[in-house]
């Protein structure tokens, strides 16, 4: 992964919808955390919401009706932590670096300046047939 630190833990979750759905997410998250205390609850929070909002996406709009298979990649190093969805699903339309929050009465569409707000760096490739998402946070000094 990108991070420069020293890596002191790995985890993955390799996941597919249906059946599994958001909450298996959250509890692969929840594992993480119970085994990477040092990790600051702001950080979780913000890496966590930033995951969390982009699987739902990619659960949501990568499918096109049809299964899709997953995995979830989350590192955590000692300047930061990065984590990176990839699927199998159709190709992301998406300009990430123009995600900007749409008007009040908007019912969707601030999922990615949402994530944005919440991380140091963004980025969404496809590479073959795969979409690949990755965040980056820096961590807060313990």
């Amino acid at each position: 992964m990108g991070l420069t630190g020293a890596v002191v833990g790995e985890h993955r979750l390799d996941f597919a919808s249906p059946p599994d759905d958001v909450s298996s997410v959250h509890d692969f998250l929840s594992d993480v955390w119970t085994a990477e205390p040092a990790v600051s609850v702001e950080d979780r929070m913000a890496l966590e919401l930033a995951i969390i909002e982009l699987a739902s996406n990619v659960i949501e709009h990568a499918t096109a009706g049809i299964p899709l298979t997953c995995s979830l990649t989350l590192a955590v190093a000692s300047d930061g932590l990065e984590a990176r969805i990839t699927d199998d699903g159709r190709p992301a339309s998406v300009d990430v670096a123009g995600a900007t929050l749409p008007d009040d009465m908007a019912e969707s569409g601030r999922g990615l300046a949402l994530v944005q707000m919440v991380v140091d760096e963004l980025r969404y490739d496809r590479h073959g047939d795969e979409n690949r998402w990755t965040v980056r946070k820096s961590t807060r000094a313990a």
